[in-house]
């Protein structure tokens, strides 16, 4: 069944908060920048390299909670292989 999750206005807010902002990091914008791709198309997904800079981020201490908010919701987004 194909996945139907796409990014909400909150956390679509909190995406381009992130892209706004001069202190963000690459891999900060680089997941926001997938989260508002995923706004309203949900056969979008989060990529290999991008889930990998959103789990980093959720592991941050020093990340924003917009960011965090972002990065949650990118790896909810991302597909999961079958075994």
């Amino acid at each position: 069944m194909a996945k139907t999750e796409v990014t909400g206005k909150k956390v679509s807010s909190a995406a381009s908060k992130v892209l706004r902002s001069k202190t963000a990091t690459k891999a900060e914008k680089a997941v926001a920048a997938s989260a508002l791709t995923q706004t309203k198309n949900p056969k979008e997904t989060t990529g290999t390299k991008v889930a990998s800079a959103a789990s980093k981020i959720l592991h941050d201490p020093k990340a924003s909670k917009e960011a965090k908010s972002v990065a949650a919701s990118a790896l909810t987004q991302k597909v999961k292989k079958k075994k």
